[in-house]
């Protein structure tokens, strides 16, 4: 259709230059989202390095039952050595055999008949049995403290025993409560740790990878945006249809949606040399009308209308 004149090839370049700066700042961003990508994860990566190890603060929690002694052994019956009081009842009994020996003297001195004697050693007699007797019961009362003692002493020792056993069980369940509790601390800290970085990881990742995807968007719109632009002027070249360009315009017919079709030729011959067919941009709907195309001057979009734009 004619040469391209250098008004519409500075609005080209013009199109094409501003679609390109836009794209590369799309790609600037788009670089700079994926260097905060990398910065954060090196980031991430350095903190989970240097990180220390949770503490478990009943790690040094010991066994005291060791700590319980068993006394039992130590234990005894106070009545088992329990003696007899046996020297006052010895003496008491020597006592009354001198008394005795002393009273036969006397009667065979003064000629006492023999019955007094006999009364005398029958008394001796009596009192003897009276001691043994004593004696006789003091052991028996002995015997029944001993084995009285030895029941309490039996008592304590199985009362030891048991506390003994009773501390050991209450030792050894407080260590595994502590070691349970101190294995939950743990691992619940840790697990929560490790969720914790996963969670920022995955949001730092994720909107590094959102401004990446906007950004390459962009970029896209921009190109896509060139390619619209240079089409609206390819367009606007092929529908320079202002009629303050045109000479010679003749109407030689309607379309079949009323739009007034002519001929006519272009003033300035580097939009085209010859006759052209066409419509003016002044009488078709404004949504065909490409709003200066040239500076101050329409075109017409004919791709939505229905007359042919063609050289006759």
């Amino acid at each position: 259709m004619g040469a391209i004149t250098a008004l519409a090839v500075g609005a080209i370049g013009a199109k094409v230059i501003g679609g390109a700066v836009a794209a590369n700042q799309a790609d600037k961003a788009a670089g700079r989202a994926k260097n905060a990508a990398q910065r954060a994860q090196a980031e991430i990566d350095s903190l989970k390095a240097s990180r220390g190890d949770v503490i478990n603060p009943f790690e040094g929690v010991t066994d005291l039952s060791a700590m319980a002694k068993d006394l039992s052994s130590q234990m005894s019956n106070p009545f088992a050595q329990l003696g007899v009081a046996t020297q006052a009842a010895e003496m008491q009994a020597e006592q009354a055999d001198i008394a005795l020996a002393n009273t036969l003297d006397t009667l065979r001195a003064t000629g006492a008949s023999a019955g007094g004697a006999t009364a005398l050693a029958q008394a001796a007699l009596q009192s003897k049995k009276g001691i043994a007797a004593s004696i006789e019961s003091q052991e028996a009362a002995n015997e029944k403290a001993r084995a009285q003692g030895e029941a309490n002493l039996q008592q304590q020792k199985t009362a030891e025993q048991q506390r003994i056993q009773n501390v050991a069980m209450s030792e050894g369940r407080r260590v595994q409560a502590a070691e349970a509790e101190g294995k939950a601390y743990v691992f619940s800290n840790e697990e929560n740790r490790i969720n914790a970085d996963l969670d920022r990881a995955a949001g730092q990742l994720d909107q590094a990878r959102a401004q990446q995807a906007s950004s390459n968007q962009a970029k896209a719109a921009a190109w896509g945006g060139v390619a619209s632009g240079v089409g609206d002027v390819l367009g606007g070249l092929a529908g320079a249809s202002d009629r303050r360009l045109k000479k010679n315009i003749k109407l030689i017919g309607k379309s079949s949606s009323g739009i007034n079709i002519y001929a006519f030729e272009y003033i300035n011959k580097m939009f085209g040399n010859g006759i052209w067919q066409g419509a003016m941009s002044d009488e078709v709907p404004n949504y065909a009308v490409i709003k200066n195309i040239f500076k101050d001057y329409d075109g017409i979009d004919y791709s939505k209308i229905d007359v042919e734009f063609k050289q006759i």
